[in-house]
């Protein structure tokens, strides 16, 4: 009786470790052959970020002979000091709308003329910017320049301000025409055409009133004939004017209509 208690006994122990290591060859197969679980997903809702997504790009790695003048990053514009959100003078654009500035910026070479940015990518926190200057009734050092004849305190009721902006999705720009051959020039556009200066537009850019709007007609047959010159180029290349804004044109089929990001422009 006692050697079969041993027996079995000893038997039972073999057999305990068997069955443990037949199990962790078990499990390890098991492990093999699943599939490998999915990286965690980003948060419903979550946008990706503004310049270091590749779907946006630096207008001159694509059009570099595009002039820039980036009034958010400086003093040069309605708050007379540098927007938040810009931390480098740099135009941000959807691919697909920088290719298409692109392609209006190759037509129009041939006539001695080029485009030059104001604004393009704009971070909310930007837009946030503009909403707290046009709420402080205080600040009124840039009336004279930029909005003569309109109460700060209107400046939302009338759409100059709000609290988000097409820019903000990346397929919106600012712009102008430049001249760089004036006797080329004279062939499509009218008024004086020097070497080196902005088309005349009648007014300047971001003037907040009405002779700012794109067919505003108390001005001359020259500025007129400029403004309908550019909205037709624009428009030739996908883009849209807002009526309100001579300069403000957004990219048909943008690739983010419903998107607003809002990382600094680098």
């Amino acid at each position: 009786m006692q050697g079969g208690s041993s027996f079995w006994s000893g038997a039972g122990g073999r057999a305990a470790v068997w069955l443990a290591a037949m199990a962790m060859v078990l499990a390890g197969c098991a492990q093999r052959g699943a599939p490998p679980q999915a990286a965690p997903g980003p948060a419903p809702g979550a946008v990706p970020s503004a310049p270091s997504a590749p779907d946006l790009v630096p207008l001159a790695s694509v059009a570099p002979s595009i002039q820039q003048d980036m009034r958010y990053h400086g003093a040069r514009n309605f708050l007379g000091r540098p927007v938040a959100g810009y931390a480098a003078p740099n135009c941000w654009l959807s691919r697909p709308a920088a290719q298409a500035l692109r392609a209006a910026q190759d037509e129009i070479a041939p006539q001695g003329l080029r485009l030059k940015v104001f604004d393009c990518y704009r971070p909310q926190a930007a837009v946030d910017d503009f909403v707290r200057w046009a709420r402080d009734p205080a600040d009124q050092k840039t009336k004279r320049a930029y909005y003569p004849r309109v109460p700060k305190d209107e400046l939302f009721q009338r759409g100059y301000i709000a609290e988000r902006s097409g820019h903000s999705r990346g397929s919106t720009v600012d712009l102008t025409l430049v001249v760089a051959d004036g006797r080329r020039a004279s062939h499509v556009l009218q008024g004086p055409l020097a070497d080196g200066d902005e088309v005349d537009m009648g007014t300047p850019f971001d003037l907040f009133d009405e002779r700012s709007h794109t067919d505003y007609t108390n001005l001359s047959p020259d500025v007129r004939h400029n403004r309908h010159w550019l909205r037709a180029l624009m428009e030739r290349h996908g883009w849209r004017n807002l009526p309100e804004d001579w300069w403000h044109y957004t990219l048909q089929g943008e690739p983010y209509p419903d998107r607003y990001f809002d990382l600094p422009v680098r």
